[in-house]
Formats: structure tokens, C-alpha cells, sequence
């Protein structure tokens, strides 16, 4: 029938010049098909996603588990196969106090970093000791860390799948801490772990989430700047980067002391 013609043509371009129809064919929207993330009852539509690790450390049915902290640094540093072993770069740890109640989680670490084993000791890692400080944390108070092992090639930033590789690494390293605070330092940290609760911010920039709070399990996470987007952004004028970092600093510092005074 004619009518069924008129609507053939027009969902096909059947009886179009060619060029027609072939912009046709390039304005179709295929559907993306839905992914799972696992462990957090969400539908997303990206292939890859990172799976809850507060409650048991595992990913993609592969978990690590140790009876004590020491143990867990010795399989670290005994650590094989990972993706960025083959670029010969060290396996950093961790420095400051295994039995504190603040973790400090970074992206990856750096050049220095990689030459002595430990996280933040670079530029980026003063700068982060003299923001600590500047509330009076020390090191003693603190328990520094990075998502990513190894450093990757030229500090680029991790790839996603670098992430979820080492990502047991880090979730075993939470539930042996087990802090009462976790600043997430940087936009990788941050979205990782914030994705990994799986809350709705962590698509966000940095710029948009720093110093919010967030409360997973009886842990309060907080992100802030990376110290080295400070280096690279060193004015104090009000609302700069570096404004910004004082205040939340000044409300890990009011947090901290909020939670000692409910324990005791």
C-alpha cells in the first residue's frame, strides 16, 4: 500500500538519492549497552568500572588478604606481574604511622618517589607535610599512600585498568588502617575511591568536589587538591588553590578533633 511505502521511505530512505540516505544512516543513534558494576547495585554505561572495595578488597575475583600489616608490605614488595613491572620502576609503599587514624591516598608515585620506595617525598610530598603541619599533624599522625604502585612511564596518569590491578593493594591497605579519615589527594584518587562507593560525584571534577565530605562504613572521606597543582598554581589569593586547600585542611583538622572528643 501506498501509506506502508510513504513509511518504509521514510525510516529507511528507500527511494532517496544515495547521499540522502546516507546521511540518514550516519544520524541513527545505536544504544549503548549497559554495564554492571559489581558490588555496588548500579548500571553504568562504561565498559569499565570499579568495583566497592571498602568492605572485603577484592576485583575481578581476585583479592589479597594478610594478617597484619607488615605482611601486606612484604607481599608489595614481593609483587610480580602487575602492568607497570615492566617498566622497571620500584613498588613504592607507604611512610608515616600504620596505626593512625588519617590515610593519606594519592594517584601514583613519582620520580623521587621511585628512587627511595616511598610516597610523596618530592617536592609534592614537602608541600604535603607543610599543609599537614600547618594544623599540626605530623607524620606520626598520618598514614601516606598512593592508589597506583609503581610510577607510571613519564607520570602519566593511570590508566583505568592499572588501577583496578592494583586496586586489592590499596583495599587491604584500608581494612588493615582501618582510618577514621581519608583525604583523597588529587582528581585520580578521588574519583577512583568516590566511584568505588559508588556516588554520583565522582564523574565531578576536583574543583567541584574538594573539601566535600563523605561518609562509607563509619569512614569520612574528604578529596583535596594535589600538592603538585599547588606547585603549579602557587598564588594565595582568595578562592586560589591554595586558599581552598587551607580551608579544608582547617576542617580535617575540626574533624579530627570532633571525632577524638566523641570517643571519648
Amino acid at each position: 500500500p501506498e501509506g506502508a511505502l510513504r513509511a518504509l521511505s521514510s525510516r529507511t530512505g528507500v527511494g532517496r538519492p544515495r547521499r540522502t540516505r546516507l546521511a540518514m544512516r550516519s544520524m541513527r543513534i545505536r544504544p549503548m549497552r549497559p554495564y554492571l558494576a559489581v558490588g555496588c547495585g548500579a548500571t553504568y554505561t562504561r565498559r569499565l568500572t570499579v568495583r566497592c572495595f571498602f568492605a572485603n578488597g577484592t576485583t575481578n575475583g581476585r583479592s589479597v588478604s594478610f594478617g597484619s600489616h607488615g605482611a601486606l608490605i612484604e607481599g608489595m614488595k614481593a609483587l610480580k606481574g602487575d602492568p607497570l613491572e615492566t617498566t622497571g620502576s620500584k613498588v613504592v609503599t607507604y611512610r608515616g604511622n600504620p596505626n593512625a587514624k588519617i590515610m593519606v591516598i594519592g594517584e601514583a608515585p613519582g620520580a623521587e618517589e621511585d628512587r627511595q620506595g616511598k610516597p610523596f617525598v618530592g617536592k609534592s610530598g614537602q608541600l604535603l607535610d607543610n599543609i599537614l603541619g600547618s594544623v599540626g599533624f605530623v607524620e606520626d599522625d598520618v598514614y601516606i599512600t598512593n592508589i597506583v604502585k609503581r610510577r607510571p612511564p613519564n607520570n602519566r596518569t593511570p590508566l583505568k585498568w592499572e588501577i583496578l590491578a592494583y586496586k586489592p593493594w590499596i583495599a587491604e591497605e584500608i581494612r588493615l588502617i582501618d582510618p577514621s579519615i581519608i583525604m583523597l589527594v588529587g582528581r585520580t584518587s578521588a574519583q577512583t575511591v568516590l566511584r568505588s562507593i559508588c556516588s554520583p560525584d565522582a564523574r565531578l571534577p576536583i574543583s567541584q568536589i574538594r573539601g566535600k565530605w563523605y561518609e562509607h562504613e563509619g569512614k569520612w572521606l574528604i578529596p583535596l587538591f594535589h600538592p603538585s597543582y599547588l606547585l603549579r598554581n602557587p598564588q594565595k589569593t582568595p578562592g586560589s588553590p591554595k586558599a581552598l586547600t587551607w580551608q579544608d585542611i582547617k576542617g580535617v583538622r575540626s574533624k579530627m578533633d570532633a571525632l577524638r572528643l566523641g570517643e571519648e
